[in-house]
This record gives structure tokens, sequence and C-alpha cells, in this order.
């Protein structure tokens, strides 16, 4: 259980109280009760809590010195951006985010999300068997949460087991937007990429300059693939090592599929890697539903432009008697996430105070 502890100063600060979790202080408002620690990272520590007002469990993850690295501080403030206008049930949804006491001074930041029970990296992992209707509702429920994020403008970019969300009830929920972006004007994406590279589409293993909603598509076909085969479908420990396995499992490329390829010296190491007959998916995954082998092979496409999009994948024979369209409406309008790269410290700041503000319209704070 959580440790009770008073602030540094010995007062306690209005609306605060402390507790220590995993030797971390959680200095969190008072209608706020922790239960447990719950997950850890670079970034900091996750507890469960309870809000005493609404009797609802919730998730607090505190950030740690969220300025102390400026890349990482602007991830956090484009979540905050992207997760104020979202509102999808296979979405994770920010509930909260707390004020802190001094708006000119502060460091931490702590973000109230609804709670889930674990992520599917924990399933896949596990040794809970997983049928053709689990299977199929996951990929649902993922292709449906990223059609409304597509039809807002919005790439994920880290799509993964580890950033998907799931209740014991199945419920499925996309997380982790630190890496979103939104679509440029001239219909071109930021180029510069950061994502996990199993899950890595090969247009941004191969440098090239355009690309698009496909890139998650090719995510979700990994994630699927690791669903069936309770394993990464293209484990790789660098980058090219990364494309010799696509390849291995694709099959070489004939060279009108090489043409979305912008950049000559990528071009020329794919055609330089050994000739591959490629493995059908059917052998990689023998006891999965034609029908999903189908469709995977559909997402696990090596040209991007002949990849299926969300909204085929989702009227594809394999999924279609769950879908709706008519129940998954779009976003109400587009998210604009461009923010200067180069913004110092204080603006960052001042940037996320006005992202908490959303949550706190009654409250007037000083600017001390």
């Amino acid at each position: 259980m959580a440790t009770l502890v008073e602030p540094s100063n010995g007062i306690r600060q209005r609306g605060k109280h402390c507790y220590t979790m995993w030797q971390t202080l959680f200095e969190i408002d008072t209608k706020y009760i922790p239960i447990k620690p719950i997950g850890k990272g670079a970034y900091g520590v996750v507890c469960s809590s309870i809000n005493v007002e609404t009797n609802e469990k919730v998730a607090i993850k505190k950030i740690n010195n969220v300025f102390e690295n400026r890349i990482d501080a602007l991830r956090t403030l484009r979540e905050l951006k992207l997760l104020r206008h979202i509102r999808h049930e296979n979405v994770i949804a920010l509930k909260d985010i707390m004020m802190p006491i001094h708006r000119a001074s502060f460091k931490d930041v702590y973000l109230v999300y609804e709670l889930m029970d674990t992520d599917l990296h924990q399933i896949i992992k596990s040794t809970q068997p997983l049928s053709n209707d689990h299977c199929k509702y996951f990929l649902f429920q993922l292709l449906r949460g990223l059609k409304y994020l597509h039809s807002a403008n919005i790439l994920h970019r880290d799509l993964k087991p580890g950033n998907l969300l799931v209740n014991a009830n199945c419920d499925l929920k996309i997380c982790d937007f630190g890496l979103a972006r939104t679509s440029k004007g001239n219909g071109e994406f930021m180029t510069e990429y950061v994502v996990t590279r199993w899950y890595r589409a090969p247009e941004l293993l191969l440098c090239c300059d355009n690309y698009g909603t496909s890139i998650d598509v090719w995510s979700v076909g990994c994630i699927f693939a690791e669903v069936l085969g309770r394993r990464p479908i293209f484990p790789g420990t660098e980058c090219l090592d990364q494309l010799k396995r696509i390849i291995n499992v694709l099959g070489s490329q004939n060279e009108t599929d090489l043409e979305f390829i912008d950049n000559p010296k990528a071009r020329r190491y794919i055609k330089s890697l050994p000739y591959s007959r490629g493995v059908h998916l059917s052998r990689l995954y023998p006891g999965a539903d034609p029908l999903a082998i189908d469709l995977l092979q559909r997402m696990l496409v090596f040209d991007p432009t002949k990849r299926i999009t969300v909204t085929e994948a989702l009227q594809h024979p394999y999924i279609s008697n769950l879908y709706d369209p008519r129940l998954n409406p779009p976003a109400q309008v587009p998210i604009n996430l461009d923010i200067d790269e180069n913004l110092g410290e204080q603006m960052i700041r001042e940037m996320m105070w006005n992202e908490m503000i959303h949550y706190h319209p009654e409250a007037v704070y000083s600017n001390t």
C-alpha cells in the first residue's frame, strides 16, 4: 500500500496530498486516493487510484521532471493537445490533468486516464489461450479506433502491443500518442521518426520522404501476426536486419513493387539482397482462420500503395460482420498537432498550463 507522507516543507499544500509509490513521490489532488503502482517506464510511474468524488477507478501517470528533455516535453504536450479532442471508445480517455501549484516553475505532470486491466503485450506473453474470436475482436477494435484517428488527420506512428490497453472483458483502447502527427497541408507527413523497429513499415526503414496512413496499417499487420503466433513476426536487431527479415517472409519484390522507394541507395540495397521465395503466412500460422491469413497478407504488403486501407480491412469478410459504419462516425474536425520543434522550456510550460486549464475551467490560479 502507498505510504502517506507530508510535503517536504511540512505543510500540506492546498488541495494536495502526498504518497510514495515505488520510491516516487506522488503529490496529487486530494480527491484521488492511490491504490497500487501498476507500471513504470522512462517517464515515471503509473498507479491505480480511486476518485473519491465519483467512486471511479482511474490510472494516474506521473511524468517526472518533464522539461529535463525537450523532446519528451514536446511529446507530452502533443499527447495533451490530441487527447483533449479525441472521443472514441477504442482510444484511451484522458480524464484530468492535475493543476500544479506553481505555474512558472512546475516540473512534474500528473495525467489521469481511465483505468484498464492490462495491455496486449502482456496478453500475448501470457499462457492464456486466444480463440479466433479473441483475435478477431482485438483486430476489429484496433482498426475501428485507427479509422477514427485517421479521420481526424492523425497518424499514430507507434502502434505496438504495449500501446494497446485491454480490459478483462476484451475491450481494447489505443494509447500513447507522443509520436502522433497530423498531415501537412501539402499532403506530406513529417519524416522525423523514432518508433519501435519491429512494427516499422518498409517505407520508413527505407527512409522514404513521403508516407501516410498505410504505415499504421503495416503496424496493425505486425500486431495481428503477433497475436496469431504469440511472438513478433519481424524481430529485427537493427534496421538492415529488419528489412532482411521482411523480405525473407514476403519474398523478393518485383521492380514495380519498388517504385515507391524515392531513395536510390535504399532501392539498390533492397535489390542487392539474396533472392527469397518468401513463406506463405498459412505455414507460419497453421492454426489460423484462412480469412485471418487473407487479411494479414493484405496488410503486410511491401509497397504501401498496394496495402489494404483501414476502411477496406474493416469491410474484409474476416471482421465485416462486426463492423457497422453508422456506429463509427468520423471525427468532427481534423486535429492540428503542428508544434514548433524549437520551442523553449517556458513556452512549452505555458502551453501545457493552457491544456490543463481546459480540465479546470472553474478555477482561477495564481501565476506564481
